[in-house]
Protein backbone atom coordinates (compact mmCIF):
# COMPACT_ATOMS: atom_id res chain seq x y z
CA UNK A 1 0.00 0.00 0.00
CA UNK A 2 1.90 3.25 -1.12
CA UNK A 3 1.45 6.80 1.29
CA UNK A 4 -0.12 9.11 -0.90
CA UNK A 5 3.26 12.12 -0.93
CA UNK A 6 1.07 14.85 0.76
CA UNK A 7 1.26 12.52 3.78
CA UNK A 8 4.89 10.86 3.21
CA UNK A 9 6.72 13.07 5.93
CA UNK A 10 9.54 14.51 4.37
CA UNK A 11 12.94 14.02 6.86
CA UNK A 12 15.56 11.77 5.19
CA UNK A 13 17.47 14.84 3.47
CA UNK A 14 17.13 16.99 6.45
CA UNK A 15 18.37 14.61 8.38
CA UNK A 16 21.48 13.18 6.47
CA UNK A 17 22.36 17.55 6.28
CA UNK A 18 22.16 17.72 9.98
CA UNK A 19 24.55 14.65 10.40
CA UNK A 20 26.77 16.50 8.15
CA UNK A 21 27.17 19.52 9.26
CA UNK A 22 27.39 17.46 12.72
CA UNK A 23 30.48 15.38 11.54
CA UNK A 24 31.97 18.59 10.05
CA UNK A 25 31.82 20.18 13.38
CA UNK A 26 32.96 17.18 15.04
CA UNK A 27 36.20 16.64 12.56
CA UNK A 28 37.08 20.79 13.91
CA UNK A 29 36.55 19.83 17.42
CA UNK A 30 38.35 16.76 17.54
CA UNK A 31 41.02 17.18 15.23
CA UNK A 32 41.20 20.81 15.17
CA UNK A 33 45.33 21.20 16.45
CA UNK A 34 45.64 18.63 13.42
CA UNK A 35 43.91 20.91 10.78
CA UNK A 36 45.61 23.65 12.33
CA UNK A 37 48.93 22.57 11.56
CA UNK A 38 48.41 21.26 8.19
CA UNK A 39 47.03 25.07 6.84
CA UNK A 40 50.06 26.40 8.85
CA UNK A 41 52.29 24.42 6.61
CA UNK A 42 50.57 25.67 3.78
CA UNK A 43 48.05 22.60 3.27
CA UNK A 44 49.53 21.75 0.08
CA UNK A 45 51.08 17.82 0.49
CA UNK A 46 50.73 18.17 4.55
CA UNK A 47 48.75 14.64 5.08
CA UNK A 48 52.13 12.51 3.67
CA UNK A 49 52.14 9.47 5.60
CA UNK A 50 50.90 10.67 8.93
CA UNK A 51 48.05 9.01 9.97
CA UNK A 52 46.53 11.35 12.22
CA UNK A 53 46.66 13.89 9.53
CA UNK A 54 44.92 10.93 7.28
CA UNK A 55 42.50 10.56 9.86
CA UNK A 56 41.64 13.93 10.15
CA UNK A 57 40.72 14.88 6.63
CA UNK A 58 39.18 12.07 5.67
CA UNK A 59 36.91 12.72 9.15
CA UNK A 60 36.67 16.28 7.51
CA UNK A 61 36.32 15.54 3.88
CA UNK A 62 33.49 13.14 4.28
CA UNK A 63 30.99 15.43 5.36
CA UNK A 64 30.86 17.21 1.75
CA UNK A 65 29.38 14.06 -0.01
CA UNK A 66 26.89 13.58 3.18
CA UNK A 67 25.86 16.98 2.49
CA UNK A 68 25.64 16.30 -1.12
CA UNK A 69 23.69 13.22 -0.84
CA UNK A 70 21.23 14.99 2.25
CA UNK A 71 20.71 17.81 -0.53
CA UNK A 72 19.79 15.52 -3.48
CA UNK A 73 17.55 12.98 -1.00
CA UNK A 74 15.59 16.14 0.58
CA UNK A 75 14.97 17.04 -3.19
CA UNK A 76 13.63 14.01 -4.47
CA UNK A 77 11.80 12.98 -1.18
CA UNK A 78 9.17 15.20 -2.77
CA UNK A 79 8.70 13.82 -5.82
CA UNK A 80 5.77 11.20 -5.75
CA UNK A 81 7.99 8.59 -8.20
CA UNK A 82 11.18 8.34 -6.08
CA UNK A 83 11.77 5.14 -7.87
CA UNK A 84 15.50 5.12 -7.01
CA UNK A 85 14.78 5.29 -2.95
CA UNK A 86 14.79 1.52 -2.04
CA UNK A 87 18.30 0.93 -3.96
CA UNK A 88 19.59 4.23 -2.74
CA UNK A 89 18.66 3.26 0.52
CA UNK A 90 20.44 -0.64 0.28
CA UNK A 91 23.47 1.25 -1.02
CA UNK A 92 24.30 3.44 1.76
CA UNK A 93 22.92 0.66 4.03
CA UNK A 94 26.05 -1.55 2.73
CA UNK A 95 28.22 1.45 2.67
CA UNK A 96 27.10 2.10 6.65
CA UNK A 97 27.53 -1.46 7.52
CA UNK A 98 30.79 -1.96 6.28
CA UNK A 99 32.18 1.11 7.38
CA UNK A 100 30.89 0.45 10.66
CA UNK A 101 32.48 -3.34 10.55
CA UNK A 102 35.74 -1.43 9.77
CA UNK A 103 35.26 1.45 12.51
CA UNK A 104 32.53 0.42 15.21
CA UNK A 105 33.11 3.73 16.69
CA UNK A 106 32.60 5.63 13.90
CA UNK A 107 29.02 7.73 13.04
CA UNK A 108 28.27 5.77 10.15
CA UNK A 109 25.11 4.69 12.83
CA UNK A 110 23.99 7.71 12.39
CA UNK A 111 23.46 7.08 8.61
CA UNK A 112 21.33 3.79 9.10
CA UNK A 113 17.94 5.46 10.32
CA UNK A 114 18.42 7.35 6.80
CA UNK A 115 18.98 4.11 4.90
CA UNK A 116 16.17 2.03 6.29
CA UNK A 117 13.77 4.70 5.56
CA UNK A 118 14.62 4.88 2.16
CA UNK A 119 14.48 1.15 1.64
CA UNK A 120 10.94 1.89 2.77
CA UNK A 121 9.60 4.18 0.50
CA UNK A 122 6.93 3.37 -1.75
CA UNK A 123 6.18 4.75 -5.01
CA UNK A 124 2.88 6.38 -5.93
CA UNK A 125 1.79 5.29 -8.62
CA UNK A 126 -0.04 8.39 -10.79
CA UNK A 127 -0.15 11.09 -7.94
CA UNK A 128 0.58 14.32 -8.47
CA UNK A 129 2.95 15.79 -5.58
Amino acid sequence: MSIPIKQRKIWIGKYLIAVAALHTIAAFLLFGPVLLGMLERGVFNTVNRDPLRSAATWFLLFGGPFLLLGMAINSLERKPDFTEAPMLGLGLLLCCIFAVILMPTSGFWLAMPAAIALMNIRVNQGQAA
